[in-house]
């Protein structure tokens, strides 16, 4: 069995708009491990925060309704990119961190996610493709982080 790699202290969740697939991740991390870990979010470009992504993550009890879509130059601006762990979700923000990491010091994780927003139908099929990302999300961090409880905390 392959040894987990150490957990970060600070991890960064990127996509393109900073608007459905990382503030998802972001909440689900922050619920897991609460302040023993600082987790944050932003985009290549800045969105509009989905509806549907609130109420999927409303349904297992995580609130990101207050969540504010974020460019990387203004997470900049507003704390530093202080993390040692930067996850992105999307092509785009993929290419941004390893830009960035070639003058901050944090490890790049790609995890290709679906961006579920394309998705057509009634109103419980998008739904569904906004809970298989969630799902999907959750069980990438259960994977790389562990399950709550488990290790140092």
């Amino acid at each position: 069995m392959a040894e987990r790699p150490s957990r970060p202290h600070a991890v960064l969740f990127a996509c393109g708009m900073n608007a459905v697939r990382s503030p998802m991740a972001a909440g689900l991390l922050q619920q897991m491990f609460g302040k023993s870990l600082y987790v944050g979010s932003a985009g290549v470009q800045k969105g509009e925060l989905d509806p549907f992504v609130v109420a999927v993550m409303d349904e297992i009890g995580v609130d990101i309704s207050r969540h504010k879509p974020t460019t990387f130059e203004e997470l900049n601006e507003l704390e530093g990119l202080s993390f040692d762990l930067i996850v992105t979700l999307s092509p785009p923000a993929h290419h941004k961190a390893l830009e960035l990491t070639r003058t901050i010091a944090a490890d790049v994780e790609y995890w290709p996610t679906v961006d579920p927003t394309g998705i057509e139908g009634s109103r419980e099929q998008r739904m569904d493709a906004y809970r298989a990302v969630r799902d999907q999300l959750m069980a990438h961090i259960q994977e790389r982080f562990g399950r709550t409880g488990a290790g140092n905390e």
